[in-house]
């Protein structure tokens, strides 16, 4: 009988999600469908010129959730990197990039995000690291701008 190699998938060097943007988008969404749940009850219990009926009340609750679910789209952004390249997840959509595409990582004065410079003057922003993080935005920059100089190396 033959063996077979099995390749394992190895983890990346480096993965980074937001925290404090996590933590405000979870805040957000919970007020989100609370309010709309309270208010779809006070639809009936009021005379308002219209009658609302029940269906209109799970539209209410059906809105807030909606609404939560949009908020919580900030919460999911995130950056991987290795030693082959980076890979950003921001709103809608995963985007993988070699080192030899990016020409910085870079976090410019006022921005609210870190971002990719790529060729001829375009850029993708890393939602991942925001400002409002701090010290853990400098520490995940730093790893990421150390990952695209060993690739260049």
């Amino acid at each position: 009988m033959g063996t077979t190699e099995v390749t394992v998938p190895t983890e990346p060097t480096f993965q980074f999600r937001p925290r404090k943007v996590r933590y405000v988008a979870l805040v957000i969404a919970v007020a989100f469908v609370a309010v709309f749940t309270v208010v779809a009850f006070l639809l009936r219990s009021e005379w308002t010129g219209a009658y609302f009926q029940t269906s209109d009340q799970v539209a209410m609750v059906g809105i807030g959730v909606m609404l939560a679910l949009g908020v919580l789209m900030f919460a999911r952004s995130r950056v991987r990197a290795d030693e082959s390249g980076i890979e950003v997840r921001n709103l809608i959509g995963t985007r993988r990039y070699e080192w030899k595409q990016v020409e910085h990582v870079s976090f410019p004065d006022g921005a609210s995000w870190a971002r990719l410079e790529l060729p001829d003057d375009e850029y993708v922003t890393i939602m991942a690291i925001p400002a409002i993080d701090g010290e853990r935005s400098v520490v995940a920059m730093r790893e990421l701008r150390r990952l695209k100089a060993n690739a260049a190396e």
